[in-house]
């Protein structure tokens, strides 16, 4: 077990791949904060699972645009499991529509999620690890990026300036946060097979066109993303930060927007 005696932040875990990071972290010995804003139902099934596979579990509600929530859930986390070691940054969303029609409100809706959220929960985080950096504690940040945080996605301005703007604060903490034995990697998945893509997932010409453009032939699954998210908070990738690793299918280098 890769993660035994560790404790985990997921955030987003409720559903698609923050759920299924969670739930396999609970196999490799660790217990999971599930964090959820808008899907209790989905929260407490992936607590049922963990459970039931002998895995220990926290569930916290918090919206990641509000400071308030995020100093809440790692505190609810240290009260619950005593210290926090690894937090998967992957809550995030997205809004559709052409550039000039994009309201203000859309735009500060992602970026406070996907990007503003990933900076103060971060900080958060580093913060309880300094408090106990006597014990010479490290600690693991991975961050559920995209491949859009290097590949254009016309009518998705918000979302790509948000995912733009992780790879750069990635990049810059591993720099900042190294000597204090703090590891920090995006993970960049393409088209994968969970909610957010649901609209994809039902329209077949749309569909298929993107398959033609993805060298290995599928969509990726949950899967496919957390097994390296077990890989980037474990002992084995200790050496291992500031980098984006792209679990795409080969997308990013066979891509052309249609």
């Amino acid at each position: 077990m890769r993660l035994k005696n560790k404790t985990a932040i997921v955030t987003g875990s409720s559903q698609g791949i923050g759920r299924a990071i969670a739930l396999r972290f609970a196999g490799e010995g660790a217990n999971v904060v599930i964090n959820y804003n808008r899907n209790p139902q989905g929260a407490e099934e992936a607590l049922r699972e963990i459970e039931a596979a002998g895995g220990s579990g926290l569930i916290v509600q918090a919206d990641l645009g509000k400071l308030a929530d995020i100093k809440k859930l790692i505190a609810a986390a240290i009260e619950h499991f005593g210290r926090v070691d690894i937090l998967v940054n992957n809550a995030g969303l997205e809004t559709h529509a052409p550039f000039w029609e994009v309201s203000e409100e859309d735009y500060d809706k992602v970026l406070n999620v996907n990007l503003k959220g990933v900076f103060s929960t971060t900080q958060e985080f580093v913060r309880h690890l300094m408090l106990d950096n006597n014990h010479g504690r490290k600690g693991k940040v991975v961050n559920i990026s995209s491949v859009h945080e290097e590949l254009p996605f016309p009518n998705f301005s918000a979302y790509c300036a948000s995912k733009g703007g992780l790879k750069m604060l990635t990049r810059n903490l591993a720099v900042e946060l190294g000597s204090m034995g703090i590891n920090i990697n995006n993970i960049a998945p393409g088209a994968v097979e969970t909610p957010i893509n649901s609209k994809l997932l039902n329209d077949p010409m749309k569909l298929g066109a993107l398959l033609n453009q993805i060298p290995l032939g599928r969509l990726g699954q949950p899967a496919d993303v957390s097994g390296l998210a077990v890989f980037l908070s474990s002992d084995d990738a200790d050496y291992v930060t500031g980098a984006t690793y792209y679990v795409d299918g080969g997308l990013t280098w066979n891509y052309q927007e249609q």
